[in-house]
């Protein structure tokens, strides 16, 4: 490991001749002090952690992010460019040792950065908590300072599918000319059955469902949260609704039962309900009596969530942090293989593209979810089945897939809203991001190193 280290060492002197370090040593600097100075919070816990934690975690990874990008591809390229990388390869030193040695003063540098970062955050929230007003405070530390998991109502998937199927061959049985415009006529139907599933009418109770399972043994004596949100029919002229809510069951002694609440419409709220509500089998039930004259409207993905308490903030931060630090990891080791293989410029240009890619993964999902390129086809009454399709729709859902295992996870909003980053999201994201996508890449960037040609024998004239 010798080898290994002392290129490290090298790895973090030569980033600190680079003027970018520096420069995104003091960008992160500002984000960490300026940002939270400059953008005032509206005094609520949510507008609070919302400045100091969603934003400035942000721009940190962001910075840091570039800058790891930037040197990955410079520290390596630049080297064999400028023939600095010749001194080194002709010690006994395998190449493959060079390479590592390079990604690991790399990963070792942007961790610390990242470190530091993340400590002056947590510092910096602890001591700014201290001005917010002592009931916004009780907020801060219950509601959004902790590890909360979250338990939801069914989603009724697969009964919504099939009850969109059925309707759809009576539509078309009826009306032969819909085969037209297939793909509307069902997404029409299928909002409709939807519909269906989300509706409270005026004067009606809606009842939903919560399995906690297993997990009610941890929660015993520990209050919940009710985390909803609704969409109303039309306004009021307050801009709120009334409604009721019941917890448990109606024949149980252990019943909450609220006091109207007027609540605003397409936001989220949040409200603390009594401990062991639940029945012999774990199931939390939940009913709200709509006492105004609108349907509202209980998104099936958003509408109803059951927050609990699962742990502490601090354990619960490091575990974002870490997910956070696969990510630059990764692109560490996306322009180091750049790198192996191209030249400065282009090795920088080909990696901005990736990480553009994936922040523009918009298209790539509508591809994948329709299941075309160019559209459907009324013939077929299904997706058009064109070369191009079937070439490209494969290709769109391999690039999906790779992007969603590294995209697929949400530490910051997850610690801005007080919910829990697991044990088991942290290994998944070392495994797939590191162990999958890191490997791959980093065993296609150490085979060109070792194949590479550092240097061209010129005969003498």
């Amino acid at each position: 490991m010798r080898p290994i280290w002392a290129i490290a060492v090298l790895t973090w002197k030569a980033a600190f001749r680079y003027r970018l370090f520096w420069v995104v040593s003091a960008l992160l600097l500002a984000s960490v002090v300026g940002l939270p100075l400059i953008l005032k919070d509206d005094g609520t816990a949510r507008g609070f952690t919302q400045i100091l934690l969603t934003y400035t975690l942000s721009a940190i990874t962001g910075l840091l992010g570039l800058c790891t990008l930037w040197l990955a591809c410079g520290t390596l390229a630049r080297d064999l460019e400028e023939c600095q990388i010749q001194l080194v390869a002709v010690k006994p030193v395998a190449r493959w040792k060079i390479w590592l040695g390079k990604w690991l003063g790399l990963v070792s540098l942007s961790g610390v950065m990242l470190l530091l970062a993340g400590g002056c955050v947590y510092g910096l929230l602890f001591y700014r908590a201290s001005t917010l007003p002592e009931d916004q405070q009780a907020v801060l530390f219950k509601e959004v300072l902790v590890a909360r998991g979250s338990a939801r109502p069914p989603d009724f998937r697969n009964e919504i599918a099939a009850e969109t199927d059925r309707r759809l061959r009576e539509r078309l049985a009826q009306q032969p000319q819909l085969k037209a415009d297939l793909a509307e006529v069902r997404r029409q139907i299928e909002e409709q059955v939807k519909a269906e599933y989300q509706i409270v009418p005026p004067g009606y109770i809606k009842i939903w469902q919560v399995d906690l399972g297993l997990r009610r043994m941890f929660l015993q004596q520990r209050p919940m949260h009710l985390r909803i949100k609704f969409n109303a029919a039309a306004t009021s002229e307050t801009g709120t609704f009334t409604g009721l809510w019941q917890v448990g069951m109606p024949e149980s002694p252990w019943l909450w039962r609220s006091e109207p609440m007027s609540l605003a419409p397409d936001t989220f709220h949040e409200f603390e309900i009594p401990p062991d509500l639940w029945d012999d089998q774990g199931r939390l039930t939940i009913a709200f009596l709509n006492a105004n004259n609108v349907t509202l409207l209980f998104p099936l993905d958003e509408g109803i969530e059951v927050l609990y308490w699962q742990g502490g903030f601090l354990l619960n931060y490091l575990r974002g942090l870490g997910i956070l630090y696969c990510w630059i990891i990764l692109l560490a080791t996306l322009g180091l293989s750049m790198a192996s293989f191209l030249s400065f410029p282009v090795a920088a240009f080909v990696s901005l593209a990736a990480l553009v890619l994936v922040f523009g993964s918009g298209t790539i999902r509508t591809v994948v979810t329709e299941g075309t390129l160019l559209g459907w086809d009324p013939e077929t009454e299904g997706p058009s089945q064109t070369w191009i399709d079937k070439i490209g729709v494969p290709v769109f859902k391999g690039i999906w897939w790779i992007i969603q295992l590294a995209k697929g996870f949400a530490p910051i909003d997850a610690l801005s809203t007080g919910r829990s980053v697991g044990w088991t999201d942290l290994a998944r994201a070392v495994g797939q991001i590191v162990g999958l996508l890191g490997g791959l890449l980093a065993a296609a960037g150490i085979w060109g190193f070792q194949r590479r040609e550092l240097a061209t024998a010129t005969p003498i004239q």
